[in-house]
């Protein structure tokens, strides 16, 4: 059972017209998200056309439309628009007058908190940063994924109970993420789901030029059995050679992967060196067979073929 507070129903916001200002894969699943919870979603803008084809395909008979008229017509506003691209956004906003005193806004940005929204706030907009904790894909499946789905929540204190309302709404679990946490936050998302993607990734394509013909059929398991062990047990769930310290495995492996895909190394070696350091302070890793594991990935960095014993 869910431990999260559950807002009083007196807390909750009023049914609201919802408006999306970037149409990437966050705004229209969230909109979508809202709009099953009672809200109505009534204008969206996107600059690109696979943008507006995704905001046609989610968000049916709402209105492609500037984001000033975005502005105009909403009383939330998702701002959905990449990190690098919210601080300008907002100020442009507010110089333009677009901001209406009373107006939710609100951003999906894992690195900033509602502090970049601070122009806005001073031409009386009310600031929420909502960070979904997933990765979207653009398409309707993105809805169903956001059950149970956390949210770094910041808000001023006097909001706090709206913006965690608008995420049970949604089906998700507000997690109170402090403004000076949020880079630190979404470092350790992004440490976590976007280089595993790039680990699977080059794990299926190392899997195909051995000449395995389903490579995702035999990650499947084993990555499910890896992720669910991790998040039970942390260190503990650490297994394979360089937690067992077998040097030679190692060396082969760094000399397989330097003659067939040396785009690879780097990462792998990196990977190894993180993961020796954690099983060697965990216990699990025994001295003595550090020293020569380590050695095997120091001489792998100087670009030097591993002892392969």
């Amino acid at each position: 059972m869910s431990t999260v507070h559950q807002p009083d129903p007196r807390d909750r916001p009023a049914r609201l017209t919802v408006g999306v200002v970037g149409a990437g894969r966050v705004g229209p699943a969230l909109a979508a998200s809202l709009q099953l919870a009672g809200h109505r979603p009534v204008a969206v803008s996107g600059v690109s056309d696979a943008s507006r084809r995704r905001a046609a395909t989610m968000l049916p008979d709402v209105p492609l439309v500037t984001p000033a008229e975005v502005m105009a017509r909403a009383d939330l506003v998702l701002l959905t628009v990449p990190d690098d691209a919210l601080p300008g956004l907002v100020e442009g906003l507010a110089e333009t007058g677009a901001v209406r005193p009373g107006q939710l806004l609100v951003h999906t940005s894992g690195r900033y908190g509602a502090r970049v929204l601070d122009p806005a706030l001073r031409a009386g907009a009310l600031p929420l940063a909502l960070h979904p904790a997933m990765t979207f894909t653009g398409t309707a499946v993105d809805v169903q994924r956001l059950a149970g789905c956390s949210f770094g929540v910041t808000a001023p204190a006097e909001l706090r109970l709206a913006a965690e309302a608008l995420v049970i709404e949604m089906g998700g679990e507000p997690e109170w993420i402090a403004e000076e946490n949020r880079p630190l936050y979404h470092a350790a998302l992004a440490l976590g789901a976007n280089h595993l993607v790039t680990l699977v990734a080059q794990s299926l394509e190392l899997l195909r030029a051995a000449g395995v013909e389903a490579p995702d059929r035999m990650l499947g398991p084993l990555l499910g059995a890896a992720l669910d062990n991790a998040l039970r047990s942390g260190d503990a769930a650490l297994t394979g050679p360089v937690a067992r310290g077998d040097a030679g495995t190692v060396a082969v492996h760094v000399s397989e992967l330097r003659r067939h895909a040396p785009g690879t190394v780097d990462g792998y070696l990196a990977m190894a060196r993180a993961t020796a350091d954690r099983a060697l302070a965990s216990g699990l890793l025994k001295p003595e067979l550090a020293e020569d594991l380590l050695g095997v990935l120091a001489k792998g960095t100087d670009g030097a073929e591993g002892d392969v014993r």
